[in-house]
């Protein structure tokens, strides 16, 4: 049994790739390590049969200027401590999710010379593994890669993005029959804390539909707590059968029984669409870093599977003539739910885990 380190930072981007890796290393017999921040508190419960260790980490954005000062030597130190750690550990393999809480553990693992990976879910490397790229020895894939590449293109494995096992699950679910006049399941979210622009802009939309239609609609929309009146007397007012919530526990199964999403382009929203198979209008966070939602949202418009809209030209009437078209061609919808699983990788968390024992083997 050889041991794996995983080193993630603590969002649900970075920790479901991880979680879903972690699984399948320990189905084959691995023994787990994850190096993190001490800041997050919910690796015990996220990766039960593992390990769990800490190391100083810092960012370099959105910080102080005390503790943008003080960056430096946070990492300097995570980074002399995790040299230590893995020396004592010995790892065969040490994999990098992203975030900034993975650097140290990510370069003390190259100056160690033991075999390191990273995974990129998005299109556009984050900040994370754009200073660990060119020293990695392999670099997982998700979507095509734009901008910031590697100097060394042949590191790169398209190996997908893994994911949790309640999207797994319901991998390629068939597309939900859309009758003429039948009920259209309508899903928006936006993000862990849904997205105030949908309150904004998705009933106003609405409003600009055809009242038979409207009439046709069950909406799911996730929504800020401090949304939800306001949204929900839009919707009462205009008599659509909408269902509200801050947060949907049971998300997958609910992309799944939906003819339509308006949603953000996450990499983790963008891979989930993909792998169940349903079409999306799909508006990246414009105050991401780098705009890397935006690649996202244009790798999935580009492969036929939905619409990719700036938040900037996200307004009622171009949202509601968006809808309009969608509903009007249900064979289209079909077919771009089809198109969605061109993106999709159902074994990407056995892709990867085979790309990190290749690896192992090589040390």
């Amino acid at each position: 049994m050889s041991t794996i380190v995983l080193s993630a930072g603590g969002t649900g981007g970075h920790l479901f790739p991880a979680q879903a890796l972690a699984a399948e290393l320990a189905r084959r017999g691995h023994a787990i390590v994850v190096m993190t921040d001490a800041r997050f508190k919910n690796y015990d419960t996220a990766f039960p049969a593992a390990q769990i260790t800490t190391v100083p980490s810092a960012a370099f954005s959105d910080r102080s200027a005390l503790r943008l000062a003080l960056a430096p030597f946070e990492i300097l130190a995570g980074l002399s401590l995790s040299l230590l750690k893995l020396g004592r550990l010995k790892p065969r393999v040490v994999v990098g999710f992203g975030g900034y809480p993975s650097v140290p553990v990510m370069l003390a693992a190259c100056l160690k010379r033991i075999p390191t990976v990273i995974l990129t879910p998005d299109a556009l490397l984050g900040r994370a593994n754009r200073l660990l790229a060119n020293h990695v020895e392999r670099i997982a894939a998700n979507l095509p890669l734009v901008r910031f590449l590697p100097k060394d293109m042949s590191k790169v494995i398209y190996t997908g993005n893994p994911l949790r096992a309640e999207v797994m699950a319901r991998a390629f679910a068939p597309f939900p029959e859309l009758a003429a006049q039948g009920r259209i399941e309508l899903l928006v979210f936006g993000g862990s804390q849904g997205a105030h622009v949908f309150s904004e802009i998705v009933p106003a939309a609405l409003a600009r539909l055809p009242a038979d239609l409207r009439q046709r609609l069950h909406l799911i929309q996730q929504c800020r707590p401090e949304d939800l009146d306001d949204v929900g007397r839009a919707y009462a007012q205009m008599e659509i059968d909408a269902e509200l919530a801050p947060f949907f526990a049971d998300l997958p199964q609910r992309m799944a029984a939906a003819h339509l999403v308006v949603a953000r382009a996450g990499a983790g929203t963008v891979s989930e669409l993909a792998l169940i198979g349903r079409p999306a209008i799909l508006v990246p966070l414009p105050h991401a870093l780098d705009d890397n939602q935006m690649p996202n949202a244009e790798a999935f418009a580009t492969a036929g599977a939905g619409w990719a809209v700036r938040q900037s030209e996200f307004s009622a009437e171009r949202l509601a003539s968006l809808l309009t078209e969608a509903f009007a061609a249900p064979d289209s919808l079909a077919q771009k739910a089809q198109a969605a699983r061109k993106l999709a990788y159902p074994n990407a968390a056995e892709h990867l885990a085979d790309l990190v024992e290749e690896l192992g083997r090589s040390s």
